[in-house]
């Protein structure tokens, strides 16, 4: 038996808070709900609570390990596991089995979930990939019946799980490229698995075949392969002022060939040269506001203080000129169906839902749909009268417009129907229906607030789909937060010498340097934000828009990722590389 309290550990420079280190403890210990007695977890996002309280590892894995990593250090604990047993393999333990030791009885919910911080204890970062490729991951267990445990008392089965599904056999239809979908479908017939991982089904069973992509790992991250590679020419044909702010700007492709039809809520990213060819181009990314079946795309662009790439657009771009553009992209897309829709914006955040609503008069004219937006006034309410028409087709569609400083012209009732912001509070009396899907975009603070507003309503997260302007929040798990985080920028000491990398949402472009072990080293060398656990190609959670470029992997991961992405936590750019970070 194995107990440890979580402890801050400096790790790579930084502070890692984590439970992972476990030494063996004598005698009778308390095992309850939650945890044993003296034992801890640091993120209990991804470990811990009930379904994990306790965690198994076998002594027959150590022997295997101590082989194959040439390793004759590894004591009890060394894989963080509460109880290290003789026999129970990954490959015979069913979810749903059921066993007594000592006084308290025990489930076994789910396999252990990949994390870099074993990489940490047995300092060997290919440690979580290896668990799963090598089918050992060990699994957690769940308190039956709360009692004591001793080290050395016999393991008793007192009941098999229903479908005989192996832990290692779970594990797999997770992690590893080869997932048949009865497999899947029995695994959810289990009511021990955890509902983390029945979530994870669930969103496999249902993604359409050949997707290539693996929605357990990340549901919200499926998107259709990207019409092309790279940037390619697009001339503008017109030029629209939408606002006192904003400017739409109308794209054909060569030979006014129509182009590939985008998602309505997707966005493109262009390549801007304000200061001529051969000097450091701008990457910028802007949603599509027009028609989604247009055989043109339409960007609208704000005018922000100080916004190169914006103050140019709307200075010197022409008519006829050329914007390098890659094919459209995004997740924060208008989900089919036939319940209530909220389109929720502020500002220039009504690009994205403007080409939903179009989508919606379109082709869904019988649906409930709520257009609230907020604005400063009039002058700058862009696409009034344009949204006025669309919701003008929508027999069942409402409309809630918030001036919060009007102008002297602006008439309440016919341009407006509310004075000041449009606040969670005026979102939570409107009445909307709790089975609608939302889609917001707007400034952080505005969507947050709407959000949460929009969740005591009773709309599940699932149904509330955000749109952010510019880098996303990070997640690094465990990682104990310093001072505050500096804006992105080239990384301390000389420049590297390889292939251009760019940052598009941070717009930063630095050159490679092989002193990295990987694109997501130097992007946290940058302070760009970026998001990852395993670190070395299993979980998926660093996977990124690749929307130029190649890249290589070192290690391989455990499954490639889908078109026009990369896995950036095992990758190093082979050419100049464009991500959407």
């Amino acid at each position: 038996m194995n107990v440890g309290l979580p402890a801050d550990v400096s790790w790579r420079g930084r502070t890692v808070r984590t439970g992972i280190w476990k030494h063996p403890v004598t005698g009778p210990q308390r095992v309850r709900r939650l945890n044993i007695d003296g034992d801890g977890q640091g993120d209990l996002g991804g470990h811990g609570g009930e379904m994990r309280a306790v965690m198994v590892y076998q002594l027959d894995s150590y022997r295997h390990w101590q082989q194959v990593l040439g390793r004759d250090d590894l004591g009890h604990g060394q894989f963080g596991e509460n109880f290290t047993v003789e026999g129970l393999p990954d490959d015979e333990v069913c979810i749903g089995d059921r066993y007594r030791i000592g006084t308290a009885v025990f489930e076994v919910t789910q396999p252990r979930v990949t994390c870099y911080r074993v990489g940490m204890r047995m300092d060997e970062p290919r440690m979580p990939a290896l668990l799963v490729t090598h089918r050992r991951p060990g699994f957690y267990l769940r308190v039956l019946a709360e009692g004591e445990v001793e080290a050395g008392q016999e393991i008793t089965k007192i009941a098999d799980g229903p479908e005989r599904m192996t832990v290692a056999e779970v594990d797999g239809l997770l992690y590893l490229p080869d997932r048949p979908r009865d497999r899947i479908a029995t695994a959810l017939r289990i009511p021990a698995l955890s509902p983390g991982w029945q979530g994870s089904f669930r969103a496999l069973l249902e993604q359409a075949d050949g997707a290539g992509h693996n929605a357990g790992l990340d549901p919200d991250g499926a998107e259709p392969r990207p019409a092309w590679d790279g940037f390619r020419p697009l001339t503008v044909t017109r030029i629209d002022r939408e606002s006192r702010s904003i400017r739409s700007l109308w794209l054909a492709g060569p030979d006014d060939a129509p182009l590939p039809a985008a998602a309505p809520g997707q966005y493109l990213t262009v390549r801007l040269e304000p200061d001529g060819a051969g000097a450091p181009a701008l990457l910028r990314s802007y949603s599509l506001s027009g028609p989604p079946g247009a055989d043109r795309y339409r960007i609208s662009v704000k005018r922000e203080p100080g916004g190169v790439a914006g103050n140019w657009i709307h200075d010197h771009l022409a008519i006829g000129d050329v914007l390098p553009s890659a094919a459209p992209r995004g997740v924060f897309t208008l989900r089919d169906g036939t319940g209530p829709v909220v389109l929720a914006s502020a500002g220039v955040g009504a690009t994205p839902v403007l080409a939903m609503l179009y989508a919606l008069a379109d082709t869904r004219p019988e649906r409930e749909v709520w257009w609230l937006h907020g604005a400063r006034n009039g002058d700058e309410h862009p696409f009034a009268a344009e949204a006025a028409r669309l919701l003008a087709r929508l027999p069942a569609g409402r409309v809630r417009i918030c001036y919060s400083r009007p102008g002297p012209g602006d008439r309440k009732g016919a341009d407006y129907t509310d004075r000041g912001r449009l606040t969670g509070d005026l979102v939570a009396r409107l009445g909307l229906p709790a089975t609608a899907d939302a889609y917001l975009c707007g400034p952080t603070a505005f969507m947050a607030e709407v959000a949460e507003a929009l969740t005591a309503l009773g709309l599940p997260a699932s149904r509330i789909h955000t749109e952010v302007f510019g880098a996303g929040a990070g997640l690094a798990p465990g990682v104990v937060p310093g001072a505050a985080a500096a804006p992105p920028h080239p990384p301390a000491g000389p420049p590297g010498t390889g292939p251009a990398v760019s940052f598009v949402r941070s717009g930063l472009t630095v050159p490679w340097d092989p002193a990295y072990g990987s694109l997501l080293e130097l992007a946290e060398a940058c302070d760009v934000p970026v998001r990852w656990s395993c670190r070395t190609g299993v979980c998926r959670t660093c996977e990124t828009r690749l929307l130029e470029g190649g890249v290589s992997y070192r290690p391989e991961p455990v499954e490639q990722p889908s078109a026009g992405h990369a896995l950036i936590c095992c990758s190093r750019p082979g050419r100049d590389v464009v991500l959407d970070l």
